[in-house]
């Protein structure tokens, strides 16, 4: 471990508890010792507004600078919380609905063919719910590659910059081969899902075309504007120049300094303040003008199905809309207990969750494209702790 990785940087909101405080201290300085890791951020805020406590560990880039708790850092698909709260205000202002036919949003010209299965075209199928709940079978444009071809992220990894838009995610989907499975009508509890980012680059592109406005005006009016965010915003916007410099996720040995592909990508940078204000202010429904809006996300769970793709979110995670659920399977838990959490992961080991038994709001990220796992190996167990640690304060 290095001296930077030794020393952490904390911000303590209310009367942390003492045990909290060292438990939480031991985990930023352990996640940012992991194998390939360089740097890491934990945050926590309990359900009774009693306390929240920041911390950060590492070097926040190339040059050996400091990570600290107010660093900015990169979301991945924790953006997927952002995406689907904003699909649900439009959904409850009137401007849209989630169970639109797709094409209702989107030129249906530009949308032939997305959707093939067996010779058919079930395209004009789709909903705006199949996207939320990954019930579309879309194949994925990031990881999915024709045969002889290298799927998107290895040709960002291995290459020099690139950039594309939402016509080319729509072609590359369509160049993958056809969907896994047709779309399904929501007339029972359990629904077939594979995940794929696919869908909510879409869903990006019917928030523009409902409210005529780029995605990141669109997310300022509907959330960052209502929260008081001011450091939170997609790469390449205005913001990208006026807020503090972010931390850069890591490509195993390398950060991923490629301004184009994360600016392509669409996903958000932050901080670990505006990412908790933000999941409290999501599931306690005061984002929302009606605070049972923000229930639709998690209505109905569907359970992955076991993959060997390390890249892919499997089982036992399940999914609602536009929000993962993580806990312990039931036939396991005599032996195995991990609480329910409830949020999303992203694959730099990005995370925002909610843990509803413990009453706690968690956010973090280790920052590195090698380890997409640790959230589900280190958050459960943390959840645990502090519950301990707080009972015997």
């Amino acid at each position: 471990m290095t001296l930077a990785n030794k020393m952490v940087d904390s911000i303590q909101l209310g009367r942390v508890p003492p045990a909290v405080n060292a438990l939480l201290e031991s985990t930023v300085q352990d996640l940012a010792a992991v194998r390939g890791v360089r740097h890491a951020i934990v945050g926590v805020e309990a359900g009774d507004c009693s306390y929240r406590w920041i911390g950060a560990a590492g070097s926040a880039d190339a040059t050996g600078g400091l990570m600290t708790a107010q660093t900015p850092y990169f979301l991945a698909s924790v953006t997927k919380l952002y995406i689907g709260a904003a699909v649900l205000r439009l959904h409850e202002q009137g401007q849209l609905s989630i169970d639109d036919s797709l094409i209702y949003h989107l030129p249906a010209r530009q949308l032939s063919g997305l959707h093939m299965r067996r010779g058919i075209d079930r395209t004009a199928e789709l909903t705006l719910r199949h996207l939320l709940g990954h019930t579309s079978g879309l194949p994925e444009y990031i990881f999915a590659a024709p045969k002889g071809k290298k799927a998107l992220l290895d040709r960002v990894l291995e290459q020099d910059d690139l950039s594309w838009n939402t016509a080319d995610v729509i072609e590359m989907a369509r160049a993958a081969g056809e969907a896994h499975f047709n779309p399904r009508p929501f007339d029972d509890n359990r629904h077939t899902i594979r995940y794929s980012d696919t869908n909510f680059q879409l869903l990006m592109a019917v928030i523009e075309a409902a409210t005529r406005r780029p995605i990141h005006e669109a997310f300022a009016r509907l959330i960052y504007e209502p929260l008081g965010l001011t450091q939170t915003w997609h790469p390449g916007t205005h913001l990208d120049t006026s807020t503090p410099l972010a931390a850069l996720p890591w490509a195993g040995a390398e950060p991923l300094d490629k301004p184009l592909a994360l600016q392509s990508f669409r996903d958000l940078f932050s901080t670990a303040d505006e990412t908790l204000i933000f999941l409290r202010a999501l599931i306690t429904g005061e984002l929302f003008d009606d605070p049972a809006t923000a229930g639709l996300m998690w209505q109905h769970w569907n359970p992955f199905k076991f993959s060997l793709i390390r890249r892919a979110p499997s089982w036992p995670i399940e999914y609602g809309l536009a929000m993962m659920r993580f806990k312990s399977p039931r036939f396991l838990e005599p032996f195995i207990y991990s609480p329910p959490l409830i949020g999303h992961t992203g694959l730099s080991g990005s995370w925002l969750f909610y843990a509803p038994d413990a009453d706690l709001y968690l956010t973090g990220t280790v920052d590195q494209l090698t380890a997409p796992a640790v959230p589900f190996k280190w958050v459960p167990q943390l959840v645990k702790e502090l519950r301990t640690a707080g009972s015997e304060t």
